[in-house]
Formats: structure tokens, C-alpha cells, sequence
């Protein structure tokens, strides 16, 4: 019998299984890598959510403590007592502050003798604001006092008196110093003091607050232009 040929051709069938095969496993590769990359984005996605959550809600939280103890700083230093025209019927919920210079502090507002003076103040060249409610407590007013920062000196006292920078000075640091008191103020030597734009010689604790009184002070600031003129809106 002749023998079989081993140089018969290898079946078609077969090479189309193995071609077939290898291009259903690059597919399924392919479908592999495809849904790993979708995982490592969905994992990323997830990972920059928490991020932008955690730090959304520390925003928050910050925002709501910081605005908390605002409001917690204004109710303490801003006024509850009762103007001058009004009954102080809750009383002083608390007992009236201690005189300053003989400057008292009364459960109402004085407008017997009501006056204001204005004060700029200059520290190394830069304008330094008359700090809000000097003056003012929770349970009275005291007979020198500001309402904001606008350097109006509010001079409210039940009958005339003459009182002097000095006095509220004193005032200020001595049962407000917490509102930003500058401390170069106790220094004797360094300032530049005018009154209605004139220069003014001697110690400024002296000077009167008289009506509309301009009163300028400046501490190593040369060139500070003195006030000679102020809108005081009907006060």
C-alpha cells in the first residue's frame, strides 16, 4: 500500500480556530483594559469627591464657628442699655463699670451737656482708627464714648463739664484696652499733636475736648497733613 504523504497542508479550519481565538482573546484583553481604566477613574472620581467634600464642609464649619464668635464678640461689646429717653427698666443687668477720671459710666445716655470732638491718629506713618464702642457696655455708657470708627469722640454728660483727650485716653485703656488700644499712646516723647490744624505744644492728655474739636496725633509720622475740617452730619 503507498504510504500517507506527511507533506499534506494543514486544514484551513484549523488556522481560522487559532486566528479566531487569538482575536477573541485580544477582544477580551481589549474589554479587560477598557473596564480597569473606567475602575481607576471611577476610583479617582470617587477620591476628588471626598476631597472637595471634606474640605467644603471645613470651609463650613469654619465659617459657622468664625461667624458664631462674631456675633458673640459683637453682642459683648455693642450696647443693651436703654437710651437716655427710654426707662432703664431691666435695670443694670449687671453692676455699672467703675469711674475713669471721674468719667462714670450711667445705665442711660447724658444729654444734658452733649458735645462731640473728633480724633486722627497716626502710628509710623499710618492712619490708625479710634476703635467702636470705647466706652459703651453691656450695662452702661459712659459719659465719653464712640459709636464706630469714624474718630468721633461722643461727650454725653449730665451737666457741663471740660473734659480732656487725656480722659478718654485713660478710659480707653484702662476698661477697653482689649479694643485695639495702641500701646504707643503711654509714650511721652515721639508725638505730634495738633488741635484744629495748629500744632500743639505740651502733653496732648491736656488737650480740652472742646465742641468740634480736631485733634490730631501722629507718632514718627512726619508729613502728616493735620484735620481742618470734618463733616460732622448734624452732630
Amino acid at each position: 500500500m503507498p504510504k500517507p504523504s506527511t507533506n499534506q497542508p494543514i486544514k484551513a479550519g484549523t488556522k481560522q480556530d487559532r486566528r479566531r481565538e487569538r482575536r477573541e482573546e485580544q477582544l477580551r484583553q481589549a474589554a479587560a483594559q477598557r473596564r480597569a481604566t473606567r475602575l481607576r477613574w471611577i476610583v479617582v472620581g470617587v477620591i476628588i469627591a471626598a476631597a472637595v467634600l471634606t474640605v467644603a464642609s471645613f470651609l463650613y464649619f469654619t465659617h459657622s464657628s468664625t461667624s458664631a464668635t462674631t456675633a458673640a464678640t459683637a453682642t459683648q461689646a455693642a450696647p443693651t442699655v436703654t437710651s437716655a429717653s427710654t426707662p432703664a427698666n431691666a435695670g443694670a443687668q449687671q453692676a455699672l463699670s467703675p469711674a475713669v477720671d471721674n468719667v462714670q459710666c450711667n445705665a442711660s445716655e447724658q444729654l444734658t451737656y452733649h458735645v462731640h470732638a473728633h480724633l486722627s491718629l497716626y502710628i509710623n506713618g499710618k492712619a490708625v482708627p479710634v476703635s467702636q464702642y470705647v466706652g459703651i457696655t453691656n450695662a452702661c455708657f459712659y459719659w465719653l464714648h464712640t459709636h464706630d470708627t469714624s474718630g468721633v469722640i461722643h461727650i454725653e454728660a449730665p451737666q457741663q463739664t471740660t473734659f480732656t483727650l487725656g480722659n478718654f485716653l485713660h478710659l480707653w485703656k484702662q476698661q477697653f484696652s482689649q479694643l485695639q488700644y495702641p500701646s504707643q499712646l503711654d509714650n511721652t516723647s515721639g508725638w505730634q499733636a495738633y488741635v484744629d490744624g495748629k500744632a500743639y505744644s505740651g502733653d496732648f492728655n491736656a488737650i480740652p475736648l472742646n465742641p468740634h474739636a480736631l485733634i490730631t496725633l501722629a507718632y514718627h509720622s512726619p508729613g502728616v497733613k493735620p484735620d481742618t475740617i470734618y463733616n460732622w452730619n448734624g452732630l
